[in-house]
């Protein structure tokens, strides 16, 4: 069986940055075990995997190299990529999910416009002592969403200098782990730690940001925020918060296409 992949690298407009993801168009589901070995073939932060509903939505699962991931923002931002370019025509697609509801993918100017549901944390009664102890530099307070622990630090500083400990935090599953503060250019900036789900830092996390652009934007009483995630290849959000939603745009560039024989 011979399948088109792409290869598109995600919040960024320019290739060997951002995050890296694989897309691969289907007619019609493999089974579960296929796609995980595919993904894991690949060893990419995800693979998503696209089948064609309508002329306007579309199905999506998300697999990173080791699982099937519930919520994947950059690999949907790579699938919108890919779907936009094979149809030039095409301005607004629907995504549809199991794990988090449809949401609208729409092209604004030269960013893609992603709508997700907002998943803002909540303070945690109790911390974990594998939290403290995956953590070379101690949080000031901790949060905790469907996702991830949001780790908050005092400065940027600290986000660039902590040093995960991978054994404690893949304790944590299936919550994996944020440090974000307050940044110096951006309005916020984070790191990303996923050892019990995919690796040991993802690049640029979209999905995350549907907790970390409601966080900031109480602290910092605005709507509109431009975020970075200070990872080796790093990566630029757009993020519009409002009750329900959150926006988050970016920018996409292919790196790869071709086919792949299963």
């Amino acid at each position: 069986m011979k399948l088109k992949i792409y290869q598109i690298d995600a919040f960024t407009d320019t290739v060997f940055s951002g995050n890296y993801a694989a897309v691969v168009l289907l007619k019609k589901w493999l089974s579960t075990d296929l796609m995980q070995s595919i993904a894991t073939e690949n060893n990419l932060s995800e693979t998503a995997f696209i089948k064609k509903v309508t002329d306007k939505s579309y199905e999506i699962r998300w697999f990173s190299p080791l699982k099937e991931i519930d919520f994947c923002g950059h690999a949907t931002l790579a699938s919108a990529f890919v779907l936009f370019k094979e149809n030039t025509q095409l301005n607004e697609i629907e995504f549809i999910t199991k794990s988090v509801g449809n949401f609208k993918i729409t092209k604004e100017d030269n960013y893609i416009k992603m709508i997700f549901p907002n998943r803002k944390p909540k303070e945690v009664s109790s911390i974990p002592t594998e939290l403290i102890k995956g953590l070379s530099i101690k949080p000031k307070k901790i949060l905790l969403n469907q996702q991830a622990y949001f780790a908050i630090y005092d400065n940027e500083e600290d986000i660039i200098k902590v040093k995960p400990n991978l054994e404690e935090l893949k304790k944590l599953a299936p919550y994996d782990v944020v440090v974000t503060a307050k940044g110096n250019d951006y309005d916020f900036i984070s790191r990303y730690f996923w050892p019990a789900s995919g690796g040991v830092e993802d690049p640029v996390t979209g999905s995350i940001h549907t907790g970390l652009a409601p966080y900031w934007a109480e602290k910092l009483s605005k709507s509109k925020l431009k975020a970075y995630q200070a990872s080796k290849r790093g990566g630029i959000l757009l993020c519009n918060v409002s009750k329900e939603n959150v926006e988050i745009l970016g920018q996409a560039a292919m790196y790869l296409e071709g086919y792949i024989e299963v």
